[in-house]
């Protein structure tokens, strides 16, 4: 099969590399039917985060089941199926308490020795655990089969379950102001997260203005576009000088965790689901403490939030799609890491 590897910075290729099959009992083979670039793969695009020569890469995806191994119960052949960004086994005690990212032998697509969702096909372990199986027919080769709702639902995967994670860890609860930092993907997530929690005001920060746009049709009724201290000064005008009740950090870089405190109302949290790149964390103990300011968030455990978001995706509650700006096919994903690199594409969509 053809799948995308990475071979050094920006050198992403697409190669043949062999089939997936199954090697465990509980094991399922996917056809890829979509995926996805992730913000978190530039890091590894940019050389700032360590991959091994050829290793695969992409870890967003639903397709169809093809083959499963003699202990998966739950899937067989033929199915529609989403995949959350890493694999769990469902009965370890991090599963047991949701935190299926924790999960003993739980693992990431695309780390060495696993297939990456950017292919055409992936060996699935835990499958019965693992994948969640969507309305057979969303498939677009169905009568039935709708594309947009597809991309929707493949949002579930990661970046509007790291949305909902943000938006749970900073406390969002109707009737809350919130905050969020970032307008790449999870931050517009976040938004649309903010606003099916019932927040009454959401401010967004973002100086880019195709995404601050898809922020207010999420539910964002304000949009900041300064930084730093300017950006702090703003929120801080809008609030009558309180700031946010909950706010979302959706970057993971010093500065924008010093802005998230910054704007964040004494009693107030901070969700941070970006991932940290950077020399330091941007945590201001001293004004925490003053402040009672909470800081909750990290990996989020979207295997955990899929049951919870499908229904409102399949029935047009939300529609995360619109994060989608950029199609291609397999061929097209290294100019799709170029987009997102050059930051001319928000989120890349992949249909193998």
């Amino acid at each position: 099969m053809r799948a995308t590897t990475i071979h050094a910075p920006h050198d992403i290729r697409i190669e043949d590399v062999p089939d997936p099959r199954i090697q465990r009992p509980g094991d399922a083979v996917v056809r890829v039917m979509r995926a996805c670039i992730c913000g978190s793969d530039l890091w590894a695009y940019r050389g700032e985060a360590a991959r091994e020569p050829g290793q695969r890469i992409g870890h967003e995806f639903l397709g169809m089941v093809m083959e499963t191994g003699p202990e998966v119960t739950g899937l067989k052949p033929g199915e529609l199926v989403l995949a959350p960004f890493m694999w769990s086994d469902g009965v370890c005690d991090y599963c047991v308490d949701g935190l299926t990212t924790s999960c003993e032998h739980g693992g990431f697509w695309g780390a060495p020795g696993s297939d990456g969702g950017q292919g055409e096909a992936v060996r699935v372990p835990f499958a019965d655990a693992t994948l969640v199986r969507i309305p057979a027919e969303l498939a677009p080769d169905t009568p039935y089969g709708d594309s947009r709702l597809l991309d929707a639902v493949l949002t579930l995967s990661d970046v509007m379950g790291t949305g909902h994670h943000a938006a749970l860890g900073a406390g969002v609860r109707p009737g809350a102001t919130v905050a969020v930092v970032g307008d790449g993907a999870v931050g517009l997530c976040a938004v649309l997260a903010a606003k099916r929690l019932g927040a009454e005001r959401i401010i967004a920060l973002g100086r880019h203005e195709a995404r601050t746009a898809i922020a207010r049709k999420f539910g964002a009724t304000d949009v900041v576009a300064e930084r730093g201290e300017a950006a702090i000064a703003a929120v801080r005008e809008l609030t009558r000088g309180q700031g946010a009740h909950a706010v979302i950090e959706a970057v993971g870089t010093e500065q924008s965790m010093r802005t998230a405190l910054g704007i964040t109302r004494p009693g107030g949290a901070v969700g941070y689901v970006g991932v940290p790149h950077g020399s330091g964390s941007g945590l201001d103990l001293r004004l925490m403490f003053d402040n009672n300011i909470a800081v909750r968030g990290g990996v989020a455990p979207v295997r955990t939030y899929i049951p919870e978001l499908l229904p409102d995706v399949l029935d047009g509650t939300i529609d995360p799609s619109p994060v989608f700006d950029m199609t291609v096919d397999l061929d097209g994903v290294p100019d799709g890491y170029r987009a997102m690199d050059d930051r001319t594409a928000l989120k890349v969509l992949i249909k193998p």
